[in-house]
């Protein structure tokens, strides 16, 4: 299971959550109280400015309508004198304006040269006249606020003039702004606190879920002796002891399934007969060892591929014809070089509500019965034919003979002669199959000897080469050394003379037959050519089968019953030996067969 990231963790999330709720609410809260703040700050400021006017717009009124003696200070210098009472930090410059927007008097130093000008300030125009009180905002520079408020002084209904008032509101938002540092340091304290406080809590809620985690993962690993501790019993808790509960059942139910499975693959690699489940949709999930070697594929090449597919049904069949198969059915694999039939049974998988869960296919190697079957019925037609074409012949003659040819001096020896030779013809043939019946039971007994397998094969020869009436040369090429073999001599010269009759049979006018033998490692390798017509290169591998012949018709015209190699193979291999044939079409045969063998060593060999 792949490590889950710091930043993907439960824990770290719940810790995020729980800091981001308190600093929305602190946030949310922050935000109230600045703004109440503010709005608190700023109306006692305006308040107090107002109210610090009334008194200074009275004391102005009362010395602009107060008449003056010669004694008495100028109005300017009065106005002066009252200005100059009610300065202070938060008021920056107060101006007595007349009803003429004659600047009578000023509490600035630096401003001292407006006094007796016009004021072109729009906003006194406008609170004169309009006789009431006006106030404005504007910047002073670059940072500071400032807070201007015209004030009309009025008497008896006359309007007097106006009192101009700048104030520094910068200071309230000096004042916001240690108060948002404040509450921002004290923000950023109970993130730190509440980031702690949800670490503690968060690590007693993921720790149990880590625990949980880690035993999946041994879970998946097959490891179930691990145990999630229990921390509490709370909800984490009973999920930590079903959690418990749930391994306990998986282990059960694990052990009972690879007993289960460990049966089943037992069955399975023991099999004779391949085997191929599907899922429900037709791929192949499940094979054996056996089917693998049948189909001569490997796994790779066939799990999660179609069955019908794999098994080259997909031109005539589709997955729900062989769920609904009933019949077995034949599967060709066969090659140019090895033939493979295969007997298929198929049977599906379904559940109690009757849906199909998918489907078994066996594979049973009918490739040997298929052969047996082939070989007996060619066998049976093959006997029958034999048979049939000497017993044709005698019972022609013998009718003619019936009919009166008896009588005939010329030709009733003749017929007689006939009847004979095919009667000695069909006694070879049964004698021919007794011998292979006794080897096909393993019943035949050889009477082996220490031969000088020199002498042997050379007398074999020259019975041959003494008797034989074409002309046909024979050349031989034998070592000098002298070797032993223990046979059983009448066999191997029956075994000998059928490949030397052959070859005698199919070698033309003038030809020659070649004698040759080596020893080779333990075995001695004899080989008999000839210059005959050959043997095609499809039918080699078939000269000793039963009762096969090249030329059926040639074959049968030169005699014989076609079960001569067939029998030398048999005996040759009852010696140990191994028996073969190359040829060239046109151009001879060569017949090989091998011995064991004893070289001689000056012993009791000698």
């Amino acid at each position: 299971m792949q490590k889950v990231s710091f930043f993907k963790s439960i824990h770290v999330k719940f810790v995020l959550i729980y800091i981001l709720l308190i600093l929305l609410a602190m946030q949310i809260i922050g935000l109230y109280f600045a703004q109440q703040l503010e709005k608190t700050l700023s109306d006692n400021f305006y308040g107090s400015i107002e109210d610090r006017m009334n008194i200074v717009e009275y004391s102005v009124r009362e010395e602009m309508i107060r008449i003056r003696g010669d004694e008495d200070a100028s109005l300017e210098q009065s106005l002066r004198s009252v200005l100059y009472g009610f300065k202070s930090d938060d008021i920056n410059e107060i101006r007595v304006v007349d009803s003429r927007f004659r600047i009578l008097a000023s509490s600035s130093i630096e401003n001292q040269s407006l006094v007796n000008q016009r004021s072109t300030l729009n906003l006194v125009r406008d609170s004169i006249m309009g006789q009431t009180a006006l106030e404005n905002t504007y910047v002073n520079g670059q940072t500071d606020r400032i807070w201007v408020r015209v004030q009309p002084i009025v008497s008896g209904g006359e309007v007097l003039g106006a009192l101009y008032v700048e104030a520094e509101i910068e200071n309230v938002y000096d004042q916001m702004d240690e108060i948002n540092g404040i509450l921002a340091g004290g923000t950023a304290l109970s993130l730190v606190i509440t980031a702690i406080l949800g670490v503690l809590v968060a690590q007693t809620i993921a720790k149990p879920i880590s625990d949980m985690r880690k035993q999946a993962q041994a879970m998946a690993r097959g490891n179930f002796s691990r145990k999630v501790r229990v921390y509490g019993e709370d909800e984490i808790g009973q999920l930590a002891r079903a959690f418990n509960h749930l391994t306990n059942r998986l282990q059960e139910s694990q052990q009972s399934t690879e007993s289960e499975r460990r049966k089943l693959a037992s069955v399975l690699s023991n099999m004779t007969d391949g085997v191929l489940s599907t899922d429900r949709r037709g791929r192949v999930i499940l094979i054996n060892e056996t089917a693998l070697r049948l189909l001569d594929v490997t796994y790779d090449m066939v799990i999660n591929r179609p069955i019908v597919s794999v098994l080259g049904l997909e031109s005539d069949y589709t997955f729900e014809d062989l769920i609904h198969e009933k019949e077995s059915m034949t599967l060709d694999f066969s090659t140019h070089e090895q033939t493979t039939l295969l007997r298929t049974s198929f049977s599906v998988i379904q559940k109690e509500t009757g849906f199909v869960n998918g489907l078994i296919a066996v594979l049973h190697d009918h490739t040997e019965q298929e052969k047996i079957d082939m070989e007996r019925r060619e066998f049976v037609a093959n006997v029958s034919h034999e048979l049939r074409t000497p017993l044709t012949t005698m019972r022609s003659y013998l009718e003619a003979l019936a009919e009166g040819a008896w009588q005939e001096p010329e030709l009733a020896p003749n017929f007689l002669s006939i009847t004979q030779t095919e009667t000695e013809r069909m006694i070879r043939l049964v004698n021919d199959l007794l011998k292979l019946s006794k080897m096909d039971s393993d019943a035949t007994d050889l009477n082996k000897e220490i031969i000088q397998f020199n002498q042997f094969f050379n007398r074999i020869i020259d019975r041959f080469e003494m008797s034989r009436k074409q002309n046909v040369q024979f050349v031989r090429n034998f070592p000098d050394d002298t070797y032993f073999v223990e046979m059983d001599a009448d066999k191997m010269t029956q075994v000998v003379d059928n490949i030397i009759s052959n070859a005698l049979k199919y070698s033309p006018e003038g030809g020659t037959i070649r004698f040759e033998w080596e020893a080779r490692e333990e075995l001695l390798l004899i080989c008999i050519s000839d210059q005959g017509m050959g043997i095609p290169k499809e039918n080699l591998d078939r000269i000793f089968d039963r009762f096969f012949r090249v030329d059926r018709a040639r074959s049968r015209a030169m005699g014989g019953t076609g079960l001569g190699l067939a029998i030398s193979k048999e005996m040759v291999q009852a010696h140990g030996g191994t028996i073969w044939a190359e040829s060239e079409y046109g151009r001879g045969t060569t017949i090989y067969f091998t011995l064991p063998y004893e070289m001689a060593d000056g012993g009791e060999w000698e």
